[in-house]
């Protein structure tokens, strides 16, 4: 099983008046986290799409367990927890500064070709860089 793990900030801007983080911004942590996954395995979103292959994300889905507030630091663990073929399923663990669980959640994705708008099979080197 493959992870990778970043942090960040909860800006004033990411949450409501009470100083609770919106909802809608955990699509956003969850990107981040499958941005920085990828890179840790030396692949970048823009080096894929220039090959002529996007990543769309099919399904998401949040479990909401704890809030986060203004200037908490979040660590997004995300998780490839099988290998992908037309699509790649990545699970993710939220956690605030006291280690606290704040969301898990998932996403599907699919290898789509931007030429034909078309599903393909994962890449071999993504799936090289994966050790399969």
């Amino acid at each position: 099983m493959k992870k990778s793990s970043t942090k960040t900030r909860i800006r004033y801007s990411e949450t409501d008046q009470m100083g609770v983080v919106y909802h809608g911004n955990y699509a956003q942590f969850f990107e981040l986290g499958r941005t920085e996954w990828l890179r840790s395995i030396g692949i970048t979103y823009k080096s894929m799409e220039s090959s002529g292959i996007m990543l769309p994300v099919i399904s998401i889905n949040f479990k909401f367990i704890k809030s986060a507030l203004y200037d908490d630091v979040l660590t997004i663990t995300t998780f490839l927890k099988k290998k992908p073929m037309v699509k790649i399923e990545f699970d993710y663990e939220i956690t605030n500064q006291n280690n606290e669980l704040i969301c898990t959640g998932n996403s599907v994705l699919a290898f789509i070709n931007s030429k034909t708008n078309k599903p393909i099979k994962c890449p071999d080197y993504l799936l090289e860089s994966l050790g399969y």
